[in-house]
């Protein structure tokens, strides 16, 4: 099953192959930044900045239209902020993790066909 729905990114770039590749690459870049400080903030438990990045990573994967686990950031975003229900942390940061790197393989995919796609 597919993770990614780019009808944003091609509404948003016009149809513009250039801007879609650079958005994928910065989105790339973006979320292997963000799984590696997570888990560091995880470990370190600064649940606040852990928020704070759970909302930054929020904005990306909404423009790759990963929807389900923009809302599972929402919920680490409102959760770590407050401190609230720790032991739920380490799940949503994994299934990040996880669902990121495949979205990474099929966007991978998607630029080896860009005409295709637009």
């Amino acid at each position: 099953m597919k993770k990614v729905n780019l009808s944003y990114l091609k509404e948003m770039s016009g149809g513009d192959q250039t801007i879609v590749q650079e958005m994928i690459d910065i989105f790339k870049d973006q979320v292997e930044e963000f799984s590696h400080d997570m888990e560091e903030l995880l470990n370190k438990k600064d649940y606040s900045s852990l928020g704070k990045l759970a909302h930054k990573a929020k904005s990306s994967i909404s423009i790759m239209g990963l929807d389900e686990l923009s809302g599972d950031m929402k919920v680490l975003e409102n959760l770590a902020k407050s401190g609230k229900e720790t032991e739920k942390y380490p799940g949503l940061v994994d299934k990040f993790r996880k669902e990121t790197k495949e979205a990474v393989e099929e966007l991978d995919e998607v630029l080896q066909n860009l005409e295709l796609f637009l």
